[in-house]
């Protein structure tokens, strides 16, 4: 299993420098010049000047990049253009609003769509499969700033049940924290349900007309022994590993979501800082979102050995 691990971790950190190329030529893509903005409307030219030496515009690009990487390493991921503060400091006050609504997401993804799916594969063709199905297809098709607002008039304005946006930390008020995330956390994860829902049905169409699934039902075994120990552990593997990427996604922040509910995270984080045209931001945003997902699909791939005793046994 380390041996494992191992590879996979050697085989990420490819990757991670690929993405740390992609986010450093993001700010030399994108118009205009950074430090113009930063030497504010004089634009003295030796405070110009000064600016293009403290952080190594005038060196080649490679150096730059290096330059820049060893500042990541370390941690420091620069200073927002628009307010000075260090872009590590505003981006860990954004990160567990962001995680803590892409966990309830997908807590409510897995929820309904998992044991939908289950529900429709052991019902195949009856009407709870064509129910199933039809919700299912109701998630992927209804656009995510339509529900929010629906949500908002029904829950919020007409029933004053919940409120309609803003944010509380977990930390200050859990329940108030909890009545601020639950109806985006909904939202989100309706389509992702959707897509759950369908691969686990289809999973666990294919498992269950396996010949190991066929000799636990001649032994005599409960339908729902069946289903659950012997067709539902192993139909896991593909939904293990598409619930790793909807995570990963849902970290990079749901920008019209976000904007709908008010909800300041990742999302209207990185909507701000390209209207304010604040790169320093942006690269800070697009670099942590895309290690995570890297991290996570890691994290995917050791568990996916875990279940399969098939790939355990090849190591």
């Amino acid at each position: 299993m380390m041996r494992f691990i191992l590879s996979r971790v050697l085989v990420a950190i490819p990757t991670l420098i690929l993405v740390s190329i992609f986010v450093f030529l993001l700010q030399k893509l994108l118009p205009g010049d950074p430090i113009l903005v930063m030497a504010g409307e004089s634009r003295d030219p030796a405070t110009i000047e000064m600016l293009r030496e403290r952080y190594h515009m005038n060196d080649p690009v490679l150096m730059q990049y290096l330059y820049w990487l060893g500042d990541v390493l370390r941690g420091d991921l620069g200073r927002s253009l628009r307010t000075g503060l260090p872009v590590s400091d505003l981006i860990l006050q954004k990160l567990p609003v962001t995680l803590q609504l892409a966990v309830m997401s997908m807590f409510f993804a897995l929820l309904i769509g998992v044991p939908a799916g289950v529900i429709a594969a052991v019902k195949r063709g009856t009407l709870w499969d064509y129910l199933a199905n039809g919700v299912a297809l109701s998630g992927l098709s209804v656009p995510n700033f339509w529900l929010g607002i629906m949500l908002i008039l029904l829950v919020s304005v007409n029933l004053g049940w919940l409120p309609a946006s803003g944010y509380e930390s977990p930390l200050v008020d859990p329940w108030r924290s909890l009545q601020t995330t639950i109806m985006p956390a909904i939202v989100l994860g309706t389509g992702i349900a959707g897509t759950l829902m369908r691969h686990t049905r289809s999973a666990m169409l294919g498992v269950l007309q396996a010949d190991y699934v066929r000799t636990a039902r001649a032994k005599g075994l409960s339908e729902q022994i069946v289903v659950l120990r012997h067709a539902f552990r192993n139909a896991l593997l593909p939904i293990v590993t598409l619930s790793a990427v909807m995570f990963g996604e849902l970290l990079a922040g749901a920008v019209l979501t976000e904007q709908i509910f008010t909800i300041p995270g990742f999302g209207k984080m990185i909507v701000d800082a390209v209207f304010n045209r604040d790169y320093a931001v942006v690269q800070g945003v697009v670099l942590v979102t895309a290690t995570s997902f890297i991290i996570i699909n890691l994290l995917a791939d050791i568990l996916y050995v875990m279940l399969n005793p098939r790939m355990r046994a090849t190591l």
